[in-house]
């Protein structure tokens, strides 16, 4: 799985008098690395099943620009399942999470998200109910992932569970190349590629 980690930003100027209409259709903008990207704490960034020790940490670190890139990218190890934990240094308020994977049967099917918990392994994962769960779409486009904001207003650590992929069972490795958290309302921004609501990147097992 590859993957990238961002959040989006706080706002966004659209233009004063005369200025020009502006296009959002490729368009979270740079702005997203000087909100929630300045808040994560990379150091402490831990990837669970990653096939290469610190491509986790490493696919979140990519820039906005970067985020078309192959390289880094996170992949499975043992299994199809991987599980970052992300924490924040300050506490913050998460309007969505944008993710690219790709259209392979390695990209990532099922993301449950939980908030505010330093014990979660996979077992942890498994069993939580946790706080909101996406059904991803396979895609090579970034996917916008809109979050109840009711119950991310105060969050300091984020557990990403990506439970199986497009596979079936029958492919081992998840892949994703970037994943970003935003702190910016998504309606705001609309990305190319967001109708097939798709992560760029790939988790892979």
């Amino acid at each position: 799985m590859s993957g990238h980690c961002h959040d989006e930003h706080d706002g966004h100027n659209h233009g004063g008098d005369g200025a020009a209409a502006h296009d959002h259709s490729d368009d979270i903008t740079p702005a997203v690395q000087f909100s929630l990207y300045q808040q994560i704490n990379f150091d402490e960034i831990t990837t669970f099943n990653e096939a290469q020790y610190g491509s986790g940490r490493a696919v979140c670190k990519k820039t906005w620009a970067e985020r078309l890139s192959a390289e880094p990218e996170l992949a499975s190890d043992a299994d199809e399942q991987l599980l970052m934990n992300i924490p924040f240094t300050a506490q913050i308020k998460l309007h969505s999470i944008l993710l690219r994977t790709s259209d392979s049967d390695s990209a990532p099917r099922t993301l449950k998200v939980l908030i505010n918990r330093d014990d979660v392994d996979f077992s942890v994962a498994e069993d939580a109910p946790g706080t909101q769960t996406f059904e991803l779409s396979r895609t090579s486009e970034v996917q916008e992932l809109p979050v109840k904001r009711a119950r991310f207003s105060s969050v300091r650590r984020l557990s990403l569970f990506f439970a199986d992929n497009f596979g079936d069972g029958d492919e081992d490795v998840t892949d994703h190349n970037i994943v970003y958290e935003a702190a910016a309302n998504p309606s705001d921004h609309k990305v190319k590629g967001t109708e097939e609501r798709k992560v760029g990147g790939g988790l892979g097992r």
